[in-house]
Protein backbone atom coordinates (compact mmCIF):
# COMPACT_ATOMS: atom_id res chain seq x y z
CA UNK A 1 0.00 0.00 0.00
CA UNK A 2 1.32 3.64 -1.01
CA UNK A 3 0.44 6.42 0.89
CA UNK A 4 1.30 10.20 -1.14
CA UNK A 5 0.21 12.35 1.60
CA UNK A 6 0.43 10.95 5.26
CA UNK A 7 3.46 11.54 7.41
CA UNK A 8 4.57 10.85 10.93
CA UNK A 9 4.43 14.21 12.15
CA UNK A 10 5.48 13.76 16.24
CA UNK A 11 6.20 10.94 18.48
CA UNK A 12 5.69 11.30 22.42
CA UNK A 13 7.47 9.02 24.82
CA UNK A 14 7.17 7.90 28.49
CA UNK A 15 9.84 5.53 30.15
CA UNK A 16 9.47 3.93 33.89
CA UNK A 17 11.75 4.77 36.46
CA UNK A 18 12.07 1.47 38.21
CA UNK A 19 14.44 -0.73 36.54
CA UNK A 20 14.67 -4.94 37.19
CA UNK A 21 17.48 -5.90 36.00
CA UNK A 22 18.27 -9.57 34.47
CA UNK A 23 20.10 -10.73 37.66
CA UNK A 24 17.81 -9.25 40.07
CA UNK A 25 15.01 -11.33 38.22
CA UNK A 26 17.35 -14.45 38.80
CA UNK A 27 17.42 -13.76 42.51
CA UNK A 28 14.12 -13.95 42.48
CA UNK A 29 13.97 -17.16 41.14
CA UNK A 30 16.49 -18.66 43.69
CA UNK A 31 14.43 -21.45 44.69
CA UNK A 32 14.10 -22.65 40.79
CA UNK A 33 17.61 -22.05 40.12
CA UNK A 34 18.80 -24.23 43.30
CA UNK A 35 16.18 -27.20 42.37
CA UNK A 36 17.05 -27.47 38.75
CA UNK A 37 20.80 -26.23 39.49
CA UNK A 38 20.98 -23.29 36.82
CA UNK A 39 23.71 -21.14 36.27
CA UNK A 40 23.44 -17.54 37.19
CA UNK A 41 23.74 -15.32 34.25
CA UNK A 42 21.67 -17.03 31.96
CA UNK A 43 18.62 -15.08 31.54
CA UNK A 44 21.19 -11.92 30.04
CA UNK A 45 23.64 -14.47 28.37
CA UNK A 46 20.81 -15.69 26.46
CA UNK A 47 18.86 -12.81 25.20
CA UNK A 48 21.05 -10.23 25.53
CA UNK A 49 18.50 -8.00 28.23
CA UNK A 50 20.83 -6.73 31.08
CA UNK A 51 17.37 -4.45 32.03
CA UNK A 52 13.92 -3.74 31.65
CA UNK A 53 11.52 -1.11 32.89
CA UNK A 54 8.26 -1.72 35.35
CA UNK A 55 5.62 0.46 36.25
CA UNK A 56 4.81 0.86 40.06
CA UNK A 57 2.38 -1.86 41.55
CA UNK A 58 -1.37 -0.44 40.21
CA UNK A 59 -0.56 1.68 37.49
CA UNK A 60 -2.98 1.40 34.82
CA UNK A 61 -1.45 1.53 30.87
CA UNK A 62 -3.96 4.63 30.20
CA UNK A 63 -2.12 6.90 33.08
CA UNK A 64 1.37 6.87 30.56
CA UNK A 65 -0.47 6.67 27.20
CA UNK A 66 -2.24 10.07 28.19
CA UNK A 67 0.92 11.27 29.32
CA UNK A 68 2.88 9.90 26.09
CA UNK A 69 -0.13 11.01 23.84
CA UNK A 70 0.14 14.55 24.42
CA UNK A 71 3.75 14.15 24.63
CA UNK A 72 3.54 13.35 20.82
CA UNK A 73 0.68 16.57 19.72
CA UNK A 74 2.87 19.05 21.51
CA UNK A 75 5.95 17.06 19.71
CA UNK A 76 4.11 17.84 16.55
CA UNK A 77 3.15 21.28 17.64
CA UNK A 78 -0.63 20.43 16.71
CA UNK A 79 -3.76 21.19 18.92
CA UNK A 80 -6.44 18.67 20.19
CA UNK A 81 -9.34 19.64 18.03
CA UNK A 82 -7.93 18.77 14.78
CA UNK A 83 -7.10 14.78 16.37
CA UNK A 84 -10.09 12.82 14.27
CA UNK A 85 -8.87 9.49 15.70
CA UNK A 86 -7.19 8.26 18.80
CA UNK A 87 -6.27 4.60 18.64
CA UNK A 88 -5.02 2.74 21.96
CA UNK A 89 -2.93 -0.42 20.80
CA UNK A 90 -1.29 -1.86 23.30
CA UNK A 91 -1.47 -5.44 24.30
CA UNK A 92 -2.25 -4.32 27.35
CA UNK A 93 -5.31 -2.46 28.37
CA UNK A 94 -7.42 -1.10 31.20
CA UNK A 95 -10.41 -3.36 30.74
CA UNK A 96 -11.92 -5.57 28.45
CA UNK A 97 -14.93 -2.98 28.30
CA UNK A 98 -14.80 -0.11 27.60
CA UNK A 99 -11.93 0.69 25.96
CA UNK A 100 -8.80 1.49 27.03
CA UNK A 101 -8.51 4.60 24.21
CA UNK A 102 -12.29 6.11 26.34
CA UNK A 103 -10.33 6.95 28.99
CA UNK A 104 -7.42 8.39 27.02
CA UNK A 105 -9.36 10.50 24.74
CA UNK A 106 -10.88 12.18 28.11
CA UNK A 107 -7.44 12.45 29.72
CA UNK A 108 -6.33 14.27 26.27
CA UNK A 109 -9.49 16.67 25.96
CA UNK A 110 -10.06 16.03 22.36
CA UNK A 111 -12.66 16.29 20.43
CA UNK A 112 -16.51 14.85 20.23
CA UNK A 113 -16.17 14.07 16.85
CA UNK A 114 -13.24 11.71 17.39
CA UNK A 115 -13.16 8.44 16.43
CA UNK A 116 -12.18 6.65 19.45
CA UNK A 117 -11.50 2.44 20.13
CA UNK A 118 -9.05 0.07 20.78
CA UNK A 119 -6.68 -1.97 18.56
CA UNK A 120 -4.75 -5.48 19.38
CA UNK A 121 -2.51 -6.91 17.69
CA UNK A 122 0.20 -8.87 20.11
CA UNK A 123 3.38 -6.71 19.30
CA UNK A 124 2.12 -4.86 15.85
CA UNK A 125 -0.46 -3.22 17.70
CA UNK A 126 1.04 0.87 17.44
CA UNK A 127 2.34 -0.07 13.72
CA UNK A 128 -1.49 -1.36 12.68
CA UNK A 129 -2.73 1.83 14.09
CA UNK A 130 -0.89 4.07 12.38
CA UNK A 131 -1.37 2.13 9.21
CA UNK A 132 -4.80 2.61 10.26
CA UNK A 133 -4.97 6.62 10.29
CA UNK A 134 -2.96 6.42 7.44
CA UNK A 135 -6.15 5.10 5.82
CA UNK A 136 -8.29 7.15 7.02
CA UNK A 137 -6.62 10.52 6.41
CA UNK A 138 -6.41 9.29 2.58
CA UNK A 139 -9.51 8.58 2.50
CA UNK A 140 -10.31 11.92 3.72
CA UNK A 141 -12.10 10.83 6.87
CA UNK A 142 -9.50 12.96 9.21
CA UNK A 143 -6.52 15.50 8.93
CA UNK A 144 -4.61 13.88 11.88
CA UNK A 145 -4.50 10.79 14.69
CA UNK A 146 -2.57 9.47 17.15
CA UNK A 147 -2.42 5.93 17.98
CA UNK A 148 -0.82 4.91 21.51
CA UNK A 149 0.12 2.09 23.39
CA UNK A 150 1.51 1.81 27.45
CA UNK A 151 2.80 -2.29 27.91
CA UNK A 152 2.79 -2.99 31.34
CA UNK A 153 4.98 -5.98 31.85
CA UNK A 154 4.87 -5.64 36.19
CA UNK A 155 1.74 -8.86 36.59
CA UNK A 156 3.59 -10.89 33.72
CA UNK A 157 6.77 -10.69 35.60
CA UNK A 158 5.58 -11.48 39.12
CA UNK A 159 2.94 -13.77 38.26
CA UNK A 160 5.84 -16.04 36.06
CA UNK A 161 7.87 -15.69 38.82
CA UNK A 162 5.48 -17.45 41.22
CA UNK A 163 4.53 -19.65 39.18
CA UNK A 164 8.17 -20.76 38.21
CA UNK A 165 9.05 -21.12 41.88
CA UNK A 166 5.88 -22.88 43.15
CA UNK A 167 5.88 -25.53 40.35
CA UNK A 168 8.16 -28.17 41.67
CA UNK A 169 7.15 -30.79 38.40
CA UNK A 170 9.12 -28.12 36.38
CA UNK A 171 12.20 -29.58 34.77
CA UNK A 172 15.17 -28.01 32.43
CA UNK A 173 13.16 -28.59 29.47
CA UNK A 174 9.67 -27.56 30.37
CA UNK A 175 10.75 -24.56 31.93
CA UNK A 176 11.92 -23.79 28.57
CA UNK A 177 8.22 -21.85 27.44
CA UNK A 178 8.15 -19.50 30.16
CA UNK A 179 11.82 -18.13 29.48
CA UNK A 180 9.97 -15.40 26.89
CA UNK A 181 7.74 -13.94 29.67
CA UNK A 182 11.02 -12.99 31.48
CA UNK A 183 12.17 -10.85 28.69
CA UNK A 184 9.13 -8.35 28.80
CA UNK A 185 9.40 -4.74 30.11
CA UNK A 186 7.55 -1.58 30.41
CA UNK A 187 7.25 1.39 27.95
CA UNK A 188 4.80 4.16 26.53
CA UNK A 189 4.45 5.86 23.08
CA UNK A 190 2.72 7.32 21.16
CA UNK A 191 2.72 8.47 17.19
CA UNK A 192 0.70 11.42 15.68
CA UNK A 193 0.09 10.91 11.97
CA UNK A 194 -1.24 13.56 10.00
CA UNK A 195 -1.67 14.92 6.48
CA UNK A 196 1.14 15.77 4.83
CA UNK A 197 0.09 19.66 3.87
CA UNK A 198 0.10 20.20 7.67
CA UNK A 199 3.49 19.32 8.54
CA UNK A 200 5.64 19.25 5.11
CA UNK A 201 8.64 18.65 6.77
CA UNK A 202 7.81 15.56 8.30
CA UNK A 203 8.67 11.60 7.55
CA UNK A 204 6.19 10.78 5.33
CA UNK A 205 4.50 7.26 5.81
CA UNK A 206 5.06 6.02 2.24
CA UNK A 207 4.66 2.16 1.97
CA UNK A 208 3.09 -0.21 4.29
CA UNK A 209 2.75 -4.24 3.71
CA UNK A 210 1.04 -6.83 5.90
CA UNK A 211 2.09 -10.33 6.00
CA UNK A 212 -0.05 -13.25 7.56
CA UNK A 213 1.30 -16.89 8.73
CA UNK A 214 -1.30 -17.53 11.05
CA UNK A 215 -1.16 -21.59 10.61
CA UNK A 216 1.41 -20.43 13.59
CA UNK A 217 -0.71 -18.36 15.73
CA UNK A 218 -0.77 -20.84 18.67
CA UNK A 219 2.84 -20.57 19.26
CA UNK A 220 2.77 -18.05 21.60
CA UNK A 221 -0.47 -17.61 24.19
CA UNK A 222 -1.29 -15.68 27.31
CA UNK A 223 -4.28 -16.17 29.35
CA UNK A 224 -8.19 -16.24 28.10
CA UNK A 225 -9.69 -13.31 28.09
CA UNK A 226 -12.01 -14.48 30.91
CA UNK A 227 -9.10 -13.61 33.00
CA UNK A 228 -10.50 -10.28 32.89
CA UNK A 229 -9.17 -7.52 35.47
CA UNK A 230 -7.43 -10.10 37.47
CA UNK A 231 -4.55 -8.23 35.39
CA UNK A 232 -1.63 -11.42 36.25
CA UNK A 233 -1.34 -13.24 32.85
CA UNK A 234 1.03 -15.98 32.36
CA UNK A 235 2.44 -16.68 28.90
CA UNK A 236 3.40 -19.81 27.31
CA UNK A 237 6.22 -19.31 24.35
CA UNK A 238 7.73 -22.27 22.05
CA UNK A 239 10.43 -19.59 21.33
CA UNK A 240 12.23 -21.47 19.11
CA UNK A 241 9.69 -22.54 16.43
CA UNK A 242 8.65 -18.98 16.69
CA UNK A 243 11.51 -17.51 15.71
CA UNK A 244 12.30 -20.11 12.91
CA UNK A 245 8.48 -18.93 11.51
CA UNK A 246 8.58 -15.06 12.78
CA UNK A 247 11.78 -14.53 10.57
CA UNK A 248 10.41 -16.50 7.79
CA UNK A 249 7.13 -14.53 7.77
CA UNK A 250 9.87 -11.76 7.93
CA UNK A 251 11.86 -12.99 5.02
CA UNK A 252 8.97 -13.05 2.93
CA UNK A 253 7.26 -9.66 4.25
CA UNK A 254 10.50 -7.70 3.07
CA UNK A 255 10.72 -8.89 -0.22
CA UNK A 256 7.20 -7.41 -0.72
CA UNK A 257 8.73 -4.12 1.23
CA UNK A 258 11.33 -3.89 -0.95
CA UNK A 259 9.09 -4.72 -4.70
CA UNK A 260 6.06 -2.02 -3.24
CA UNK A 261 8.95 0.90 -2.74
CA UNK A 262 10.91 0.08 -5.74
CA UNK A 263 14.27 0.42 -3.50
CA UNK A 264 16.40 -2.87 -2.60
CA UNK A 265 18.38 -3.71 0.71
CA UNK A 266 21.26 -2.16 -0.19
CA UNK A 267 20.18 1.20 -0.30
CA UNK A 268 18.16 0.96 3.44
CA UNK A 269 20.66 3.29 5.52
CA UNK A 270 18.45 2.68 8.40
CA UNK A 271 16.45 -0.68 9.84
CA UNK A 272 14.85 -1.21 13.12
CA UNK A 273 12.61 -4.20 14.30
CA UNK A 274 10.57 -5.70 16.51
CA UNK A 275 13.11 -6.19 20.16
CA UNK A 276 13.53 -9.38 20.92
CA UNK A 277 16.73 -10.64 22.10
CA UNK A 278 20.28 -10.38 20.63
CA UNK A 279 19.84 -14.24 18.98
CA UNK A 280 16.76 -13.41 17.29
CA UNK A 281 18.40 -10.02 16.28
CA UNK A 282 21.38 -11.83 14.60
CA UNK A 283 18.93 -14.65 12.81
CA UNK A 284 16.65 -12.09 11.43
CA UNK A 285 19.00 -9.35 10.07
CA UNK A 286 21.06 -12.52 8.36
CA UNK A 287 18.19 -13.94 6.80
CA UNK A 288 17.13 -10.55 5.35
CA UNK A 289 20.61 -10.12 4.02
CA UNK A 290 20.44 -6.56 6.65
CA UNK A 291 23.92 -5.01 8.11
CA UNK A 292 23.07 -5.20 12.04
CA UNK A 293 25.54 -1.84 11.91
CA UNK A 294 22.52 -0.08 10.57
CA UNK A 295 20.05 -1.46 12.72
CA UNK A 296 18.71 0.26 15.88
CA UNK A 297 17.74 -1.62 19.06
CA UNK A 298 16.92 -0.98 22.64
CA UNK A 299 16.05 -4.20 23.70
CA UNK A 300 19.28 -4.75 25.79
CA UNK A 301 17.77 -2.20 28.38
CA UNK A 302 14.33 -2.10 28.06
CA UNK A 303 14.12 -5.73 26.94
CA UNK A 304 10.64 -6.20 24.95
CA UNK A 305 8.19 -4.20 25.10
CA UNK A 306 5.52 -5.42 23.37
CA UNK A 307 3.57 -3.15 20.70
CA UNK A 308 5.79 -0.27 21.75
CA UNK A 309 9.62 -2.03 21.24
CA UNK A 310 9.81 -1.03 17.44
CA UNK A 311 8.08 2.88 18.12
CA UNK A 312 10.52 3.10 21.05
CA UNK A 313 13.59 2.22 19.32
CA UNK A 314 12.68 4.72 16.28
CA UNK A 315 12.09 7.24 18.76
CA UNK A 316 15.46 6.35 20.80
CA UNK A 317 17.03 6.04 17.12
CA UNK A 318 15.88 10.05 16.41
CA UNK A 319 17.28 10.87 19.75
CA UNK A 320 20.57 9.11 19.39
CA UNK A 321 21.27 10.67 15.51
CA UNK A 322 20.89 7.36 14.34
CA UNK A 323 18.12 8.05 12.08
CA UNK A 324 18.49 11.69 10.13
CA UNK A 325 16.54 13.10 7.79
CA UNK A 326 17.31 11.89 4.27
CA UNK A 327 17.66 8.14 5.54
CA UNK A 328 16.29 5.49 3.70
CA UNK A 329 14.02 3.54 6.87
CA UNK A 330 12.30 0.21 7.19
CA UNK A 331 10.09 -0.20 10.45
CA UNK A 332 10.42 -3.69 10.51
CA UNK A 333 7.62 -5.61 12.75
CA UNK A 334 6.99 -9.15 13.54
CA UNK A 335 4.54 -10.54 16.01
CA UNK A 336 3.20 -13.61 17.37
CA UNK A 337 -0.21 -15.01 15.31
CA UNK A 338 2.44 -14.72 13.03
CA UNK A 339 1.36 -11.62 11.55
CA UNK A 340 4.24 -9.07 10.26
CA UNK A 341 3.68 -5.16 9.47
CA UNK A 342 6.04 -3.22 7.87
CA UNK A 343 7.07 0.40 6.99
CA UNK A 344 9.22 2.38 4.20
CA UNK A 345 9.79 5.72 4.29
CA UNK A 346 12.47 8.04 3.47
CA UNK A 347 13.10 9.95 6.93
CA UNK A 348 12.30 13.92 7.22
CA UNK A 349 11.41 15.74 10.45
CA UNK A 350 9.91 13.95 13.22
CA UNK A 351 10.31 15.46 16.61
CA UNK A 352 10.09 13.18 19.78
CA UNK A 353 9.49 14.82 23.20
CA UNK A 354 8.83 12.87 26.19
CA UNK A 355 10.84 11.57 29.76
CA UNK A 356 13.29 8.80 28.90
CA UNK A 357 14.20 8.55 33.03
CA UNK A 358 17.81 9.17 32.17
CA UNK A 359 17.71 6.01 29.77
CA UNK A 360 19.42 7.51 26.86
CA UNK A 361 22.55 8.92 29.49
CA UNK A 362 22.68 6.67 31.80
CA UNK A 363 22.35 2.85 29.84
CA UNK A 364 24.60 2.30 26.90
CA UNK A 365 22.74 0.41 24.08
Amino acid sequence: MRFDDVVLAGVGVTIPTEVWSSDEIERRLAPLYSRLRLPEGRLSLMSGIEQRRVWPAGEMPSGPSVISGRAAIEAAEMKGNQIGALIHASVCRDFLEPATASRVHHGLGLAQDCWVYDVSNACLGVLNGAVQIAGMIAAGMIEAGVVVGTENSRPLLEATIDSLNADESLTRKSVKPAFASLTIGSGSCAWLVCRRDLRPDATPISYAIAEANTAFHDLCRSNQDTAGADMRPLMDTDSETLMAEGIATGVSALERLVAESGWDRESLTRTVCHQVGTRHRAAMLSAMGLDPARDSITYPVLGNTGSVALPLSVAAAIERGELVAGDRAALLGIGSGINSVMIASQWGHTPVRGDWSGLLDEAPI
